[in-house]
C-alpha cells in the first residue's frame, strides 16, 4: 500500500466556532502542498499518511494566507481517510435512527419514522403508507402459503403466487367450504397504481411499524397507563405498549412485566425494575417470562444490526451476560414457546434432527453444540435461532428466486440488440439476460451504463422493461442514462404502486424485464416484496457494486446470491474514470494508493481534533470549493461516519447552518432554505428543501416533488442533511463531496465505509484528515462476513 501524503497545515481563521458545530456537504479542491510542514501537524496527521499530501488551509477574509487556493495551483494528489465523531460503524448507525423507529442497531441514529398520523387521510396515499399496506399483505400471503406448504395440494399440482391462490378459490367454492361471495369481500393483492398526479402535495402519513399496531382506545391506554405507574415505568409509553400489546395490555404487562421489551427504546434492565415493582420477590433472573422476552429481545436487536439470524450459542452466551443461570434452558423454553424459530445448518435427515434437539437440550450446557452432529465422523450441525418474519422473508425470497430461475422463456432474438451494445460489457450483459430469468450484475458507478443499455434494447425488442434504483437521484440518473423518464423508477415507488406501470390483473408488476440497481442496498424483506409482484416468465437482473454498505434493514440479499452462484454473474470491465474512480478502485481491492489530480479532484485536509475538523468542513463548503472548484454549496455533499459525538451530523448541521441559512429554527427547528432529509420509511432517506410551514405542516421539496409532513411528524421523519451518514448517502452522488474523519472516528471505519463515503462524489473529492493510520488499517483489512443470515444455504440448498 503507498502511504498517502502529508497537507499543510492549515492556519487560523476568524470563523473557527468550535461551540458550534452542523453537518454540510463540504469539498474541498485538490491540492498539492510542500512535503515540509510546520510542526504539530506532522504529529497528528503527517506520520498518519507517511508522505506529504494536499492540503486545504483557511479559506477566509482574516489576513491569513488561504492554503485552498495556494495548494490549488500546486495542483493535487491522492486524498484518503476516513473516520466518524461517534466511533459507531455505519450498521451501528443505522440503528440509531431505528432505536427511535427502525433500520440498524448501534449507537448513531438513521432516520426513521414510527407513530400515527391522525390527520384526515387525503385522497391519495403517500408512498409510505402504500409501501406499509403492499408489505402487510405480502407477510399475510407469505404466512398462508407456508401454512400451507405441508399440507395437501388441492390443485393437484404444484403452483404458487396468484394462480395457486386462485386455484384454491375455486376449488373451496366448488367444495361448498366458502361462498363464492367471501372472495369479493378480500383486499386487492396490491395498491392501484396512481394514473393522475395529485393536484396538490402530499400529505405525509406516517407509516405503521410492525410492532406497533394503531386504534388504541382511550381506556385502554388509561388502564396500561395505571400499570405502568404502579411499575414505576413512565406513563409516556401508555400509547405504544397499548398499540402493540392491543386491547388487552393492561392485563398483559400485569402477568407478564417483561413484554415491556416489546416496545422500542426500552432495554431489560428498565424491564427488570418494573417487573420487580410489580411482582416483588416473585420476580427472579430464571423466570421463564423474562428469559423468554430476552430471546425474543436479543433477535430483535440483532435484527437492527441487520442479522436474520444468530447462532444458538451466542444466544446462550448472551443470556448467560444477563444473569440467566440456565441458558440452554431458557432457549428452549423459547423455541418451545414460539418466541422464535430453530434451524440448523446441515443435512436434513433424522440424524440432523436429533442433533438440533440435542443442541438445545439443556442438560447439554456448552457441550450440547459438540454433541450436535449429523451422524458419526461427521461435522457438527450449527444451530440458528430467528424471528417468524425474517425466516418466512428468506425462504419466499428464495422460492422466489428459484422460480424465476425456472420459468425463463425466449421471447425475442436478442443478438442484434447485443451486436450494437456501446461495449463489451453491456453485449454480454445483454446475451447473459436474454437466456436467463435471473442474473446478478456487478460493477462500479460507470458501469450503470450497461443495465441502461439493457433496459433500451429489452424496450427496442417491444417487452417491457423497467429499471428501479434505490434513491430518487439514481432513478433521474438512470433516465438520463436510458433516454426514457418512464423507464426508471424507485424501487419503494414500484413495490407501493405509486410508480411505474402498475400492477397486471393477477397482482403482478406489469413487465418483461426488471433491472434492480444498487441491489446491496435491498433488505431481506423488500426482497421478498419483490420477487412476490413478479410473475412467472419476468427477468430480473440484480445489479450493484458489492464492495459498497449493505442495507439498512436486516439480510444481504445480493451478498448471498452472489455467494451463492445461484445465476449467471456478469462482472462489468468499465472502470470508473478520473482520480476519484482510480482511488475508490484501489480502495476496493484493499489499496489506499496515491493518485495525480491534477484537475483538482481529490484534497486531503489535514486536522488536529475535531473542533478543526467542524471548522474545516464549514470553510470547505461555504467558501473554498465555491471558490477554488466552482462547485456551489448547494452541490456539496459532507459525509461523516456517525450522527453523534463532536463532529457526527448533529454537530455538522448545526455549524452548517449557521454559517450557510442561520435562522432560530421557528418551524419546529426549520427555516425555509434549509436542506433536509426526509425519511419516509426505515432506511429511506430522500433529501430535500424546506419551503414554508403552516397549520398544515412542514411544506418541502424533495427532488421537484411538494410533501407535507404534519407537524406532529416532523420531529421523527425530517433532519438536517447538510451532512449525511455514508449509509444514509449510499446510492446518491454529488458534484462534491466532503468527507470528514475526525480522530474519534477510527473505530467506526472499515473498508466499505470509507469506499462508499469516498465514491460519493462526481467531481471533487475532500476528505478532513484526523484519523491517523487508522485509515490505512481500516481499507487493507479485508471485510468480515458481518451479518448472519440464511438466504445464501437457502440458494444452495434450492440449487441443489
Amino acid at each position: 500500500m503507498t502511504a498517502l501524503p502529508r497537507g499543510e497545515s492549515p492556519g487560523p481563521s476568524a470563523t473557527d466556532d468550535d461551540s458550534v458545530v452542523a453537518d454540510a456537504p463540504v469539498p474541498a479542491p485538490a491540492v498539492t502542498a510542500p512535503a515540509e510542514e510546520a510542526a504539530g501537524t506532522d504529529e497528528a496527521t503527517g506520520e498518519a499518511t507517511g508522505e506529504a499530501t494536499g492540503g486545504v488551509g483557511d479559506d477566509v477574509a482574516d489576513g491569513v494566507d488561504d492554503g485552498v487556493d495556494d495548494g490549488v495551483d500546486n495542483g493535487g494528489e491522492t486524498a484518503a481517510g476516513t473516520g466518524g465523531s461517534d466511533g459507531s460503524d455505519e450498521t451501528a448507525e443505522a440503528a440509531d435512527d431505528a432505536d427511535t423507529a427502525a433500520e440498524t442497531g448501534g449507537s448513531a441514529d438513521a432516520d426513521t419514522t414510527d407513530g400515527t398520523d391522525g390527520a384526515a387521510a387525503v385522497p391519495v396515499l403517500s408512498e409510505a403508507e402504500a409501501e406499509l399496506a403492499a408489505q402487510r399483505e405480502l407477510l399475510e400471503r407469505i404466512e398462508k402459503r407456508k401454512a400451507e406448504k405441508d399440507g395437501p395440494i388441492p390443485a393437484g399440482t404444484k403452483l404458487s403466487g396468484p394462480a395457486a391462490d386462485l386455484l384454491a378459490a375455486v376449488r373451496a367454492v366448488e367444495s361448498g367450504e366458502k361462498p363464492g361471495a367471501a372472495f369479493f369481500d378480500s383486499p386487492a393483492p396490491a395498491v392501484p397504481r396512481r394514473t393522475v398526479p395529485a393536484p396538490a402535495p402530499v400529505r405525509e402519513r406516517a407509516p405503521e411499524s410492525a410492532r406497533s399496531p394503531q386504534g388504541a382506545a382511550p381506556e385502554v391506554v388509561s388502564a396500561v397507563a395505571a400499570v405502568l405507574a404502579a411499575g414505576g415505568a413512565p406513563e409516556s409509553l401508555a400509547g405504544p405498549a397499548a398499540g402493540t400489546l392491543g386491547a388487552q395490555a393492561a392485563d398483559a404487562l400485569r402477568e407478564d412485566p417483561w413484554q415491556l421489551l416489546s416496545l422500542p427504546g426500552v432495554g431489560p434492565e428498565q424491564a427488570d425494575g418494573f417487573a420487580r415493582a410489580l411482582l416483588g420477590a416473585e420476580c427472579g433472573p430464571d423466570d421463564e417470562r423474562r428469559t423468554a422476552a430476552l430471546v425474543g429481545w436479543l433477535l430483535e436487536r440483532a435484527a437492527l444490526q441487520g442479522h436474520t439470524a444468530l447462532d444458538a450459542a451466542d444466544v446462550r452466551t448472551a443470556l448467560a451476560g444477563r444473569a440467566v443461570t440456565d441458558p440452554d434452558a431458557a432457549v428452549q423454553h423459547a423455541v418451545a414457546e414460539g418466541v422464535v424459530l430453530v434451524f440448523q445448518d446441515g443435512p436434513e435427515d433424522e440424524e440432523a434432527e436429533e442433533a438440533e434437539e440435542a443442541a438445545q437440550a439443556p442438560e447439554g450446557g456448552a457441550d450440547a453444540d459438540e454433541g450436535a452432529r449429523a451422524g458419526d465422523g461427521r461435522e457438527p450441525v450449527q444451530v440458528f435461532l430467528g424471528l417468524d418474519r425474517y425466516a418466512l422473508a428468506e425462504e419466499s425470497l428464495a422460492d422466489g428466486l428459484a422460480r424465476l430461475v425456472n420459468a425463463c422463456e425466449k421471447d425475442a432474438d436478442w443478438s442484434a440488440a447485443a451486436s450494437s451494445a456501446p461495449s463489451p460489457s453491456a453485449a454480454e450483459l445483454i446475451r447473459t439476460a436474454a437466456a436467463h430469468g435471473l442474473v446478478a450484475h456487478t460493477g462500479g458507478e460507470a458501469a450503470r451504463a450497461e443495465p441502461a443499455a439493457l433496459i433500451a434494447a429489452a424496450s427496442g425488442l417491444g417487452l417491457r422493461a423497467l429499471g428501479a434504483t434505490h434513491s430518487v437521484d439514481g432513478r433521474h440518473r438512470l433516465a438520463e442514462a436510458v433516454g426514457d423518464p418512464s423507464a426508471a423508477v424507485t424501487l419503494a415507488g414500484l413495490l407501493a404502486g405509486t410508480e411505474g406501470p402498475g400492477r397486471d390483473e393477477e397482482g403482478a408488476v406489469a413487465v418483461d424485464l426488471l433491472v434492480v440497481l444498487d441491489a446491496p442496498q435491498v433488505d431481506v424483506e423488500t426482497g421478498a416484496m419483490l420477487v412476490e409482484a413478479l410473475a412467472d416468465g419476468t427477468r430480473l437482473v440484480l445489479s450493484g457494486d458489492p464492495g459498497v454498505l449493505g442495507s439498512a434493514g436486516a439480510g444481504r440479499v445480493f451478498a448471498d446470491v452472489l455467494a451463492a452462484r445461484a445465476c449467471p454473474q456478469v462482472v462489468s470491465r468499465t472502470p470508473d474514470p478520473g482520480p476519484i474512480g482510480e482511488l475508490v478502485s484501489g480502495i476496493g481491492v484493499g489499496e489506499l494508493n496515491q493518485v495525480a489530480a491534477p484537475g483538482r479532484e481529490v484534497v486531503i485536509v489535514p486536522v488536529r481534533d475535531a473542533g478543526e475538523a467542524v471548522h474545516r468542513t464549514v470553510q470547505l463548503v461555504a467558501d473554498s470549493v465555491p471558490r477554488a472548484i466552482g462547485v456551489p454549496s448547494s452541490d456539496t455533499q459532507v459525509i461523516t461516519v456517525g450522527h453523534g459525538g463532536s463532529a457526527g451530523t448533529r454537530a455538522l448541521n448545526e455549524a452548517l447552518k449557521q454559517r450557510l441559512n442561520p435562522g432560530p429554527g421557528r418551524f419546529g427547528g426549520f427555516d425555509p432554505g434549509d436542506r433536509i432529509a426526509h425519511v419516509p420509511a426505515p432506511g429511506r432517506t430522500v433529501p430535500g428543501v424546506v419551503v414554508s410551514a403552516d397549520a398544515e405542516g412542514l411544506h418541502l421539496d424533495c427532488a421537484g416533488t411538494p410533501l407535507v409532513v404534519p407537524q406532529e411528524r416532523v420531529e421523527a421523519s425530517v433532519r438536517h442533511a447538510w451532512a449525511l451518514s455514508a449509509h444514509q448517502a449510499a446510492g446518491m452522488r454529488w458534484p462534491a463531496v466532503v468527507v470528514v474523519l475526525p480522530g474519534d472516528a477510527a473505530q467506526g471505519l472499515s473498508r466499505p465505509w470509507v469506499y462508499t463515503a469516498f465514491g460519493r462524489g462526481e467531481r471533487h473529492l475532500s476528505v478532513v484528515h484526523g484519523v491517523d493510520q487508522a485509515l490505512p488499517r481500516a481499507v487493507a483489512q479485508s471485510p468480515a462476513q458481518d451479518r448472519t443470515t440464511r438466504l445464501r444455504t437457502l440458494l444452495e440448498a434450492a440449487d441443489g
